[in-house]
């Protein structure tokens, strides 16, 4: 990539100051718990279907162990209790457990207790297998039909029924679309829990639910080996159900989640301490899965000004690399994201933008890259608002980006129809093709407008993050110094779902995540 900017050293600096601000999050994250991984704990054994009502079995469990106060030993813990009781099966499991007085049980010996953290540690060894074997299903499908070269052209399907989903998506493959990506239903972040079975009514977008993720991939599957071309799936993972969402999508074979560490926090409300538990226990499963995360960086600057708030994207991305890194996530897992947002009434915006990418580019040489579209300041003026994405797609082949989004010429009028994405992916792939190369071919100037306006950015990105290093990013976040967004520590929904772990707290998937068992 043409253009140093910044050297070695300041790039090591950042890393080391985001170690420094999340080393006190990692110490909540290691005393708490949260009804959402206790939910996917008991998903990952077995626990499927819906009780009364409609409510998932795994909420009915977890809800009635929470409300004895005895949650902070771990679903493991009374899952095992209710297996050594007599329970035959899950079903019979979550049965026995909603029923039974967990308060009056006698306490076990310190023998037996042993034995039951055995018998369930050697279920979940075996539960990950399972798991393990599907995700090679899904490796060798990989292998088999080889994906095309990055950017790999990601697009959205979002019509609120599954099954138009896949007509949807399927046609998008077959116009080159690389990634299709399914849009949840509007607001299903702040349900805290995962609905069950397929869905064919939504606005915005369609549920994300496990047999959801089921049909899109045995769908895309089939037309990858009609196009013997992998074309890879991704859904959204952030909200209340963080965790649950992640494992469904791990069994299910996807390949790519929106799993962020602080867009929860800041754009829907959800209690920070909740989202930091929660994300950490869910990119575990990611990382054993094989599954690369997005973040969502690019969101700062539709909030903020993106000329202003450029620093803020690379100081979060710092961050959120760290977070990754500490849950076991690789490089080449990190969907680090960003966007083509700045004013485009602005002069040079094509210089700026190229700065900023080739800046993001700089600082993580390895990892794929998110890069959005324009969004911000779209039009209904069709023509104007294609060659706006035009220019992104310019950028995307030009600076090595993973993973892009394709914008549409539509974008501020409707949700894309078939020939919207015919038209924004026939444009990606002449642009990428026509450009191919053009990286190597022009040297960016050391004292040019993108290696100072780059260097400008880096350093308020550093004074950002030595700002999160001495207040605390609690403090930072209260303040509002990511996207404008301000949010309390005590604030926003599921506060109420995080639970401190007991001295006995039991969770062998996390044992076996974190390599410990």
């Amino acid at each position: 990539m043409p253009g140093v900017f910044i050297s070695d050293e300041q790039v090591a600096r950042a890393r080391q100051l985001a170690l420094d601000i999340t080393a006190p999050i990692f110490s909540l994250i290691d005393k708490n718990t949260t009804v959402s991984i206790e939910r996917t704990v008991l998903r990952w054994f077995g626990v499927d279907g819906t009780g009364a009502m409609g409510a998932p079995l795994v909420n009915l469990m977890v809800d009635r162990l929470q409300q004895a106060g005895v949650l902070n030993k771990g679903a493991a813990y009374w899952y095992g209790r209710a297996l050594r009781a007599g329970a035959q099966s899950p079903l019979d499991a979550v049965e026995r457990l909603t029923t039974m007085p967990l308060e009056k049980l006698l306490p076990l010996s310190a023998e037996d207790e042993g034995k039951l953290r055995d018998e369930i540690r050697g279920e979940a060894r075996a539960a990950v297998e399972e798991l393990t074997s599907r995700v090679a299903k899904r490796n060798a499908l990989r292998a088999e039909f080889p994906m095309g070269r990055a950017p790999h052209k990601y697009v959205i399907v979002a019509t609120g029924n599954i099954h138009d989903d896949v007509d949807q998506a399927t046609a998008a493959a077959q116009a080159g679309a690389d990634v299709i990506a399914v849009i949840r239903s509007t607001a299903q972040s702040l349900l805290d829990y995962v609905p069950h079975g397929a869905t064919t009514e939504g606005y915005g977008g369609t549920y994300a639910t496990q047999e959801n993720f089921r049909i899109m991939r045995e769908a895309l599957d089939v037309e990858s080996k009609k196009l013997k071309r992998y074309v890879q799936l991704t859904n959204y993972s952030s909200g209340l159900c963080m965790a649950e969402i992640a494992f469904c999508a791990a069994w299910e074979r996807l390949d790519m989640l929106l799993n962020d560490a602080m867009y929860g926090i800041l754009f829907r409300d959800i209690n920070m301490r909740r989202t930091f538990v929660d994300q950490y226990f869910s990119r575990r499963i990611c990382a054993m899965a094989g599954i690369i995360i997005n973040t969502g960086e690019d969101n700062y600057i539709t909030t903020a000004d993106a000329f202003d708030a450029a620093h803020t994207v690379i100081a979060s991305q710092f961050i959120n690399e760290c977070f990754a890194k500490r849950a076991g996530l690789k490089d080449e897992q990190l969907g680090l994201g960003h966007s083509y947002e700045i004013d485009p009434a602005r002069p040079e915006t094509l210089l700026l933008e190229l700065s900023q990418a080739m800046l993001v580019r700089r600082c993580f040489p390895h990892a794929p890259l998110k890069y959005m579209p324009p969004t911000k300041h779209k039009e209904t003026d069709i023509f104007f608002s294609h060659a706006y994405d035009v220019m992104a797609d310019l950028v995307a082949v030009w600076t090595r980006q993973g993973i892009q989004l394709l914008g549409m010429m539509t974008e501020a009028m409707h949700t894309p129809l078939l020939a919207d994405r015919y038209v924004a992916l026939k444009a990606a792939d002449y642009i990428h093709r026509a450009a191919r190369g053009i990286d190597e071919e022009f040297t960016v100037r050391e004292d040019g407008r993108i290696a100072t306006r780059a260097r400008y950015v880096f350093e308020h990105a550093l004074q950002l993050l030595e700002e999160c290093k001495a207040d605390g990013m609690v403090a930072a976040i209260g303040k509002g110094r990511f996207g404008d967004v301000k949010r309390d520590e005590f604030g926003g929904k599921g506060l109420d779902g995080v639970i401190e772990k007991g001295p006995d707290y039991f969770n062998p998937f996390l044992e076996l995540l974190e390599g410990r068992a």
